[in-house]
């Protein structure tokens, strides 16, 4: 489960339309793909900043994940990614280890990914997430 690099930040924000500007002109880089994850009820923004993306998230369901943790938190730093070579070995791994999950087997993300995430609850308050291509 050892991962390679962080391979991106999800931060939730309330308007992609409002926030590609302002992250771009902080970044001093454009945002590179935007796309729409139906299945996830959301819509994410991509940044590469060296070997690390920013992925902007903006809910387009009010009850999806994204939707609910704004609610509740609002804009912010939603999980961290960590690349690794297989994301459904990593959840395995990580189930053996006591952790709790919310995917027990990977699942399709932006950008072609097979993605899955280890629970909070088990992570010290970190919404976590295994990713590969």
């Amino acid at each position: 489960m050892k991962p390679s690099h962080i391979e991106h930040l999800g931060i939730a924000v309330k308007s992609l339309e409002e926030s590609i500007p302002y992250y771009e002109n902080l970044l001093g880089t454009k945002c590179y793909n935007v796309e729409e994850v139906k299945d996830q009820r959301v819509k994410t923004a991509f940044f590469l900043i060296g070997e690390t993306k920013i992925e902007l998230l903006e809910s387009t369901d009010p009850e999806g994940p994204i939707g609910k943790f704004l609610e509740k938190k609002g804009e912010g730093i939603h999980h961290i990614a960590f690349a690794v070579e297989n994301a459904t070995e990593a959840l395995a791994e990580a189930e053996a280890q006591g952790i709790a999950l919310i995917d027990k087997v990977s699942r399709k993300g932006a950008e072609g990914m097979n993605i899955g995430f280890l629970h909070p609850k088990s992570t010290h308050g970190v919404l976590i997430e295994f990713c590969n291509k």
